[in-house]
């Protein structure tokens, strides 16, 4: 373990990971290596490895706090980027979509909240558009053309449908 730390605090995370998987054989009942090898793989944003790692440390140490940790937010980060990608992709229906609104309902009871993402401030009325134009015009800005919509803002905020 002591390898492991010098070659991690100088840089060479390869040789750390080989020195603590190596410790995951030599001690197999110890989850100080998992969990450390958890850690690393957490900080390089490898979620899915850091996951994994975690959950051998939680087999040996279930109360352990630093693999509880890395499990719920790696699980939440690769599950951010799920959706997200699932939402560029307008993918975002039926069955995945029930499951999103239950977890994020999970999540607002767990964390106190009403809503997960904090809704946008609503909109001040808008004068009519000849008033809009009128008043453009005086400032100098290019109207808009007829017929083109005004952003809507709700594609800023992936999780709008969830809240």
């Amino acid at each position: 373990m002591a390898e492991a730390d010098a070659a991690q605090k100088a840089g060479q995370t390869d040789k750390a990971v080989k020195l603590l998987k190596d410790a995951t054989s030599a001690f197999p009942a110890d989850k100080t290596p998992w969990v450390r090898l958890a850690q690393i793989r957490f900080d390089g944003e490898n979620y899915g490895d850091a996951i994994s790692y975690a959950l051998e440390g939680l087999q040996r140490d279930p109360k352990d706090k630093v693999a509880n940790s890395i499990v719920a937010v790696g699980g939440l980060r690769l599950s951010t980027k799920a959706l997200n990608d699932l939402r560029t992709q307008n993918d975002l229906n039926g069955n995945v979509r029930t499951e999103a609104q239950g977890l994020a309902k999970i999540l607002r009871e767990s964390l106190g909240e009403t809503v997960l993402v904090p809704p946008r401030p609503k909109a001040v009325a808008r004068p009519a558009p000849a008033a809009a134009a009128a008043a453009a015009a005086k400032k100098g800005a290019v109207p808009a053309k007829p017929g083109t919509p005004e952003p809507s803002g709700d594609g800023a905020n992936p999780f709008g449908s969830l809240q």
